[in-house]
């Protein structure tokens, strides 16, 4: 496709541009597109920051759409809001959110294409349509999944921006003395190992806040809602961790045994607030606590 730049599009960006040549095609494709180097400017491949001239010829090539290597499965999905942009399910724990080495089914991924059919987005490529954010295997909870890459976009921005409100319920080992705190640091991969997150020092890694609150204490545990400002990978298990009350259960961040038979980390997805994409509405959704989790703040 080649196209000639009008003077409204003179000094805008060239990945701001391409969806105005071809409608419905979103930003963030548009960005993959120009990563991939099938979008040239005057024969000449570009970085997704080039500015436009009047005049300048672009050209690009759309890659012909990939089925993605998984199956539906008939799997039953716990839906706690859904539209024609978006879908939130209440994860269980133990299932993994998309495809990866060792899980290529039974994942949340196969059960949204079999209840979605061929409604979801495929920003993030073929063994993950739909996801825009993820919650770890054991973690319980409210994710969101978006049928087209228009809602991806908004969804993705509102994430950027911090504007989705993401609160999670947790237990933590040992009793906390603040009633709430906020925790800002900087979390990368762990020089020690490569699969664990950690707190790392200025300057490397990425930003990451956490704000908690404390809901009840126990003799030796206590029961936190923690709000994430970003959304780094393990955050709020890599933060507990690192102001000395690990979550109960997390065999990856803490080294204290738990007395109690738990898989995984007490860590639970809550509540989930952000703009529709299309309406522009409001949405929030609360994902009641898992069973494990009730019961387990009795016997507390």
């Amino acid at each position: 496709m080649n196209y000639i730049t009008e003077i409204e599009m003179d000094g805008e960006r060239i990945d701001k541009c391409i969806p105005l040549f071809c409608e419905n095609l979103s930003r963030s494709y548009a960005s993959k597109l120009i990563k991939d180097g099938l979008v040239l400017v005057n024969g000449k491949q570009v970085k997704a920051s080039f500015v436009l001239s009047e005049g300048d010829e672009v050209s690009f090539d759309i890659p012909p759409a990939r089925m993605p290597q998984i199956e539906p499965e008939n799997i039953p999905l716990d839906i706690l809001y859904e539209d024609d942009d978006v879908i939130v399910v209440n994860k269980p724990k133990g299932m993994v959110v998309h495809p990866a080495a060792g899980h290529y089914t039974g994942t949340l991924v196969n059960a949204l294409m079999y209840h979605c059919g061929s409604s979801l987005s495929g920003i993030n490529g073929v063994l993950r349509p739909g996801i825009v954010h993820r919650i770890d295997m054991d973690t319980t909870g409210s994710v969101i999944a978006c049928k087209n890459d228009k809602a991806h976009d908004s969804i993705a921005l509102q994430l950027k921006e911090h504007s989705v409100k993401r609160l999670y319920r947790a237990i933590c080992c040992g009793v906390i003395k603040d009633d709430e705190g906020v925790i800002e640091t900087n979390i990368g991969r762990s020089s020690s190992d490569r699969k664990k997150m950690a707190v790392v020092p200025a300057g490397s890694g990425k930003s990451a806040i956490t704000h908690y609150k404390v809901l009840k204490r126990f003799e030796k545990y206590t029961y936190v809602e923690c709000r994430l400002e970003t959304g780094r990978t393990h955050q709020i298990r890599v933060h507990m961790t690192h102001i000395g009350h690990p979550l109960l259960g997390d065999t990856v961040y803490s080294n204290q045994k738990s007395p109690f038979k738990l898989t995984g980390q007490c860590l639970h997805a809550y509540y989930l607030g952000f703009e529709q994409p299309t309406t522009g509405e409001y949405v929030e959704t609360v994902a009641p606590l898992p069973e494990y989790f009730s019961h387990l703040l009795e016997i507390l």
